[in-house]
This record gives C-alpha cells, sequence and structure tokens, in this order.
C-alpha cells in the first residue's frame, strides 16, 4: 500500500493564513478595550466573529432560524459565517418574500 502525498495547494494555505490574520484581528480589537466594554462578538473587515460560549439558543438562532430569510448567519463561535438551514427546508414563495421586504 503506498501512500500519496497531498499536493501542496496555495489557496488552502491562504484561506488559511486569511482566517488566521482575521481571528487575530479581532482579538486584538477585543483586547484593547477595557475590560467593561469587552463583547467579543462583532465585525472584522466585514466578516463577522464570536469569541462567547455557543448556548443552545445561540445555536437555534444561528442554524435555525424561522424571522429571517438570510442563509447565512455568524458563526455560532469563531470567525465567519455559518448556514441557517431553516430558509433551504422551508423556502418562501416569492411574493410573500416580496411583500415581507417591501413591508421594511
Amino acid at each position: 500500500m503506498s501512500r500519496r502525498r497531498k499536493k501542496f495547494d496555495v489557496k488552502n494555505v491562504a484561506l488559511g493564513v486569511a482566517v488566521i490574520a482575521l481571528t487575530g484581528a479581532a482579538l486584538r480589537e477585543q483586547l484593547r478595550k477595557p475590560q467593561e466594554e469587552r463583547t467579543w462578538e462583532g465585525q472584522i473587515l466585514g466578516v463577522p466573529y464570536d469569541f462567547r460560549a455557543p448556548t443552545p439558543e445561540r445555536i437555534r438562532e444561528r442554524m435555525w432560524n424561522p424571522n429571517t430569510s438570510s442563509i447565512f448567519t455568524p458563526h455560532i463561535f469563531g470567525v465567519g459565517w455559518t448556514i441557517n438551514f431553516y430558509p433551504l427546508v422551508h423556502p418562501k414563495s416569492r411574493n410573500e418574500a416580496e411583500r415581507e421586504l417591501s413591508r421594511v
């Protein structure tokens, strides 16, 4: 049995470096604030982050939220986005979505 060496993939390395850089920048932003002002959640360069301990309520809110048509929500923990499966399983009709947008 021979082992195949994984190819060096520049895209994966670049993505890993970007995630590490965003995580470091988000932590730096929070640690520069006075302790009582730290929320451990926010956005860095338009990418959401949340370093609070996950709770069952937040997991449900981010992964199964019927109150939004957004498919991508902020990560439950970390930097980036999570998939909200509710709009994928229960898609609204086009007319319902248009009516909802016109109310806003």
